[in-house]
């Protein structure tokens, strides 16, 4: 199993990066023992402005072939920690490479959106990408823990 967060846009160094560097660290510490590999960064940018068409391309060329595609929206299914970690456990179970997918200041193009096998939504608010990147993070380090019997999440 592979696990991959592709996302639009280049973090720069500041609050938000060091987030999600900490909680990814976590999680490969974690994870590790349960058969969770560490989360690959992969970032895509449209430097000619194509908006979300072109941006679709870019994430397209970028997803790992065979992995399921789960898009980040809010129109997406809103779930629990314990329900988000079980998911990533099924997916590990079946040796399933996993692609999570965050879109650009405008959100995703419908034809990502169309073909994903599980839409997440943080809520029904809009968030700023870049955040969406720190909570995404937040919540696979607490998936782990959650596996792994820790403390961390208090249910």
């Amino acid at each position: 199993m592979r696990i991959t967060l592709l996302a639009v846009g280049r973090l720069r160094s500041g609050p938000e990066s060091a987030l999600i560097r900490d909680y990814l660290d976590r999680f490969t510490k974690t994870g590790r023992p349960l058969g969770l590999p560490p989360v690959q960064v992969v970032e895509v940018e449209d430097r000619r402005g194509g908006g979300m068409a072109a941006e679709a391309g870019l994430l397209t060329r970028a997803m790992p072939e065979g992995a399921v595609l789960a898009v980040m929206d809010e129109r997406g299914a809103q779930m629990t920690s314990p329900e988000f970690a079980a998911r990533i456990a099924a997916y590990r179970d079946q040796a399933r490479d996993l692609c999570f997918v965050i879109g650009g200041a405008d959100g995703l193009d419908p034809a990502i959106r169309d073909r994903a096998d599980w839409q997440i939504s943080l809520g029904r608010m809009v968030w700023p990408h870049m955040l969406v990147r720190v909570m995404l993070s937040e919540q696979l380090y607490r998936a782990a823990n959650i596996l792994a019997g820790g403390p961390y999440h208090r249910a």
